[in-house]
């Protein structure tokens, strides 16, 4: 049979362990474990929704049972409950474990008797974007689910690991590596690597990607927003890019247009919380999600608590499956997310159609209505000189439109932008416009483009 070289030249170079041995390659303990996994995902991806939620529930009894012997929260809060005649409407009335009680009762969620064999146990903390940061715990085992869903997400999109990856994101230094670094270097060889601190300058952050050429990019949704923008006012290109990656923030419904302008390439985002890991993935095909089933249950609920049908928004309510160091059953994450219907891609896994992000990022009209509103630069680019704007809801009734700009506005530029900003929130707000010298980041490096004072007065972060 003849082969095909265009199919041969794009299949992932696996790394050997074994001196001498490079074809077919023989891995490490560690990275067998995670190619076993990743051959299991491969399969689960396709299995049917009913079949999903089959494996999920008997998952979810394994986790109660441990987290009702074994966690004071857990033990007193599921005292009575059947875990084996578990059912779907008896997880579902459980009680939501809200954040704050995750960052009041620390200690009363740990676990007192986690598996050894679930590996090294690490405390975490998320980034404090909601005001007080979350501690969590997470095992070796929920770090071999991360390492494979990452690996899932390159395979989903066929990316070439020959190639050069640019990482600007927090917790690196600039530097150049070798190669991908984990989990990717685990299993495959790939090209070189570079990072860059996220706080670096932006105009520094582009010059530098200009200077490294990458094939691929992987940051923060805003800062990809921020550097797109620039990219379009300077002229400049980045020729070999064949991808960006976005990750940690509700993507900007605009940003992919706008990275198309700026680059010509398509973006691929990741929905993931650092206390549960990866929640969903852009489906390969759509520009929609596929949540990780796999590895967390996903609810999205309404105001009610009823499970939201496709086209609805509602709270994200999260279980991770495999997670006994600390577990979060029926978490309230505080985001909120659109369902979606079943995917013509065939992957039995749940669509959510969007991710819209925070409750403070939602806008409040004074007749009750509240939605998550964009304003993106083609709103704005034709009407006033404006680098950089982020709008905060002060009261029901008015806007203060905090902004950077080339020059002074003038009158009418100010009158435009208020106007804009009116139809881009739905509702005629008193709009005041602020011209200042720099707009700073805050301290965990996430740009919301839109808060609403009153949305976090009336719900919280």
């Amino acid at each position: 049979m003849p082969t095909n070289p265009t199919k041969a030249a794009c299949e992932p170079e696996m790394r050997s362990a074994v001196p001498g041995i490079v074809w077919p390659a023989i891995g490490s303990d560690a990275s067998a474990h995670l190619q076993s996994l990743l051959f299991q995902l491969g399969h689960s991806q396709w299995l049917p929704a009913e079949c999903i939620r089959e494996r999920q529930l008997d998952q979810l009894k394994h986790l109660l049972r441990h987290a009702t012997t074994s966690v004071p929260h857990y033990a007193g809060t599921f005292r009575g409950i059947d875990i084996d005649r578990l059912d779907w409407a008896a997880f579902q009335s459980l009680p939501l474990l809200r954040r704050k009680e995750l960052q009041t009762g620390f200690d009363a969620l740990k676990s007192t008797s986690i598996p050894a064999s679930h590996g090294e146990v690490v405390e975490g903390r998320t980034s404090g974007s909601t005001g007080t940061p979350v501690r969590f715990l997470q095992t070796a085992v929920s770090q071999l689910f991360w390492n494979a869903l990452t690996l899932r997400e390159h395979l989903w999109h066929k990316r070439d690991f020959s190639g050069k990856l640019a990482a600007i994101r927090v917790k690196v230094d600039e530097g150049r590596w070798p190669d991908w670094g984990a989990p990717v270097a685990m299993l495959f060889n790939t090209g070189s690597g570079a990072t860059l601190n996220v706080r670096t300058d932006v105009e520094k952050q582009l010059d530098w990607l200009i200077s490294e050429n990458p094939d691929y990019l992987i940051t923060h949704a805003s800062n990809l927003g921020v550097l797109a923008e620039l990219t379009l006012r300077r002229g400049v290109q980045l020729p070999k890019l064949r991808q960006a990656r976005t990750y940690s923030e509700a993507l900007r419904p605009d940003l992919r247009d706008t990275v198309r302008k700026a680059w010509g390439v398509e973006v691929a985002d990741v929905y993931s919380g650092e206390e549960a890991g990866y929640i969903a993935l852009q489906c390969p095909i759509c520009e929609h999600y596929h949540v990780q089933s796999e590895n967390l249950l996903v609810e999205i609920l309404d105001e009610s608590g009823r499970p939201c049908e496709p086209g609805e928004i509602g709270r994200v309510v999260i279980t991770p499956l495999h997670n006994f160091a600390m577990p979060l059953i029926r978490y309230e994450i505080d985001d909120y997310a659109e369902v979606g219907n079943s995917c013509p891609c065939g992957r039995g896994l749940p669509v959510l159609t969007r991710i819209h992000g925070r409750r403070r990022n939602m806008i409040m009209l004074p007749d009750g209505r509240r939605h998550w509103p964009s304003f993106p630069v083609i709103r704005y680019s034709g009407i006033a000189p404006i680098c950089q704007i982020r709008i905060i809801q002060r009261t029901l009734t008015r806007i203060e439109a905090i902004y950077t700009a080339e020059r002074p506005l003038s009158a009418g530029e100010k009158q435009g932008m208020v106007k804009a900003i009116q139809e881009a929130l739905g509702y005629p707000f008193e709009v005041d416009m602020l011209m200042v010298e720099d707009i700073p980041r805050p301290a965990n490096m996430k740009i919301e483009d839109i808060v609403s004072d009153v949305a976090v007065a009336r719900f919280g972060g």
